[in-house]
């Protein structure tokens, strides 16, 4: 027998949306920060497919019986979802995802035994021989209710509500859990393939960060800035890099390199990353790969970076921190002269208590 529905198939999108629609019509559940991924299954047999429909099988090997082992060993059905990884905290690790992407499979079986992924599914695109992609997605979220109804400790349906108090409660309540918003859906909508007809509503905030340093552009080296290497103190008093800031038209880019001239000028003497500099240097010149800069991860891109002197602050927008760092690249907002780049410190930042994930999936998943 085939699947329900043949791989591979693009998921649909979700459009980035400033807050949380409230008119009539709307269901929302929680944006969760894993690795999208698409479930095939006919009877024994499973595929997981990635967002850019590549197959995820090997790399998460343990997910794959507990999905098998859904609504019993006939079932047909195509599920989208995500796949994540909760920390010791009870949070999510999405550096812990990133780790699974390796060649050696011995490295991966001993990763899935210390740090297990689960799946998380938030539509049903077919159930048995019925193909549910034009049906409504009222109709599809109580396809997988049922599908779903005594799952494996593994494998979760994800909360759901329509009323928006409770959307804005997990907006605001669970983001220490590792959550990176909340989606919204309209219940009369089909799935669209591609289409961006969700939509998301993420965390943004600012902070004031020190620029450190800079990378070339990959289509102007030497003549157009590609990224701000961006930089807060700690509490000990080093100065951590955090990410970047890349979000520049080409003209501004060209700008950049006038700008930060001056800057660059005994950038090096006293950096606070002066070893992380010295270090690319010495391997250069000995011809081996610059740490940080160009591997399996990156795919290619060269991160070998110029220092400046770090008296220049930046405000940028971002939404959330991963671990010390942003979990992506910030957004530019402005030159911030009044900020004293001593004062762009880690306690800035607003801290979100620590929420389980137990604790979500122990809500209430219907109200309003």
């Amino acid at each position: 027998m085939a699947f329900p529905i043949e791989p591979p198939i693009e998921p649909m999108l979700a459009k980035p949306t400033p807050d949380i629609p409230t008119d009539d019509g709307w269901i929302y559940e929680p944006k969760w920060d894993g690795f999208r991924a698409l479930v095939f299954r006919d009877g024994t047999e499973v595929y997981v497919q990635s967002r850019d429909r590549k197959p995820l099988n090997r790399y998460f090997p343990e997910i794959l019986d507990p999905l098998r082992a859904v609504c019993g060993a006939d079932a047909r059905f195509v599920l989208d979802g995500e796949v994540v990884i909760a920390d010791p905290d009870g949070g999510l690790d999405f550096d812990a995802l990133l780790l699974r992407i390796h060649p050696a499979e011995s490295r991966v079986r001993m990763l899935a035994e210390g740090s297990p992924a689960s799946f998380v599914a938030f539509d049903c695109l077919a159930d048995g021989d019925d193909d549910l992609r034009e049906s409504p997605f009222a109709e599809r979220r109580e396809r997988l209710q049922r599908l779903l109804d005594d799952p494996p400790t593994s494998v979760h349906l994800t909360p759901s509500t329509t009323d928006p108090a409770t959307a804005r409660h997990w907006f605001d309540a669970f983001e220490g859990a590792g959550l990176d918003g909340v989606m919204g859906k309209r219940a009369s909508d089909p799935y669209a393939p591609g289409k961006r007809t969700m939509a998301k509503i993420k965390h943004a905030r600012t902070a004031d960060c020190v620029v450190a340093g800079f990378r070339w552009h990959k289509n102007g080296p030497g003549t157009l800035v590609g990224s701000l290497l961006l930089g807060l103190w700690n509490a000990e008093g080093r100065l951590q890099h955090v990410g970047v800031t890349s979000s520049f038209t080409m003209a501004k880019r060209a700008e950049l390199v006038e700008f930060l001239e001056p800057y660059r000028r005994g950038g090096l003497d006293d950096h606070p990353w002066r070893d992380w500099a010295l270090a690319e240097a010495a391997a250069a010149g000995e011809g081996r790969r610059l740490p940080g800069a160009t591997s399996r991860w990156n795919r290619g891109k060269d991160l070998s970076w110029e220092p400046v002197r770090p008296e220049l602050v930046c405000e940028v927008g971002f939404d959330h921190l991963q671990g010390d760092r942003f979990r992506h690249a910030a957004t530019f907002r402005r030159w911030r002269p009044d900020r004293a780049p001593a004062d762009c410190r880690y306690d800035q930042l607003a801290e979100t208590p620590p929420a389980l994930l137990a604790d979500l999936f122990a809500r209430e998943t219907h109200r309003g």
